[in-house]
């Protein structure tokens, strides 16, 4: 499809305007939705929105192998991993591998 709106930092291209001044918050960082309850501050609407279950406790994204549910389905996906074993962040250094990037990021210091 044809892509008119083009940034003018790096050139990617959009079909609608509204996608591409939602692109240009992760040049300037700008962070329009802000949480009435706390003092974060998000660049996308549906950011704030699963934030916002941090406040009310909801948790809608539950695992079908265990009890377990989450207020934000990538905390659900990383999860999913303790059940299947996937290991997709690997070392680049010594090839171990891990479920979660936060855990390779943590053991990347120790090669330093």
């Amino acid at each position: 499809g044809e892509k008119p709106f083009e940034c003018t930092i790096c050139l990617k291209a959009f079909s609608q305007f509204s996608t591409l001044a939602r692109h240009l918050r992760m040049h300037t960082g700008e962070r329009p939705f802000n949480c009435l309850h706390c003092s974060k501050a998000f660049k996308q609407q549906k950011n704030l929105r699963e934030h916002l279950r941090t406040h009310t406790g909801e948790r809608p994204h539950k695992c079908d192998q265990c009890t377990a549910s989450f207020a934000m389905r990538g905390h659900l996906k990383a999860h999913v991993r303790t059940h299947t074993g996937e290991k997709p962040f690997e070392c680049t250094i010594c090839l171990k591998a891990f479920s979660q990037f936060s855990t390779l990021a943590r053991h990347l210091r120790m090669h330093t």
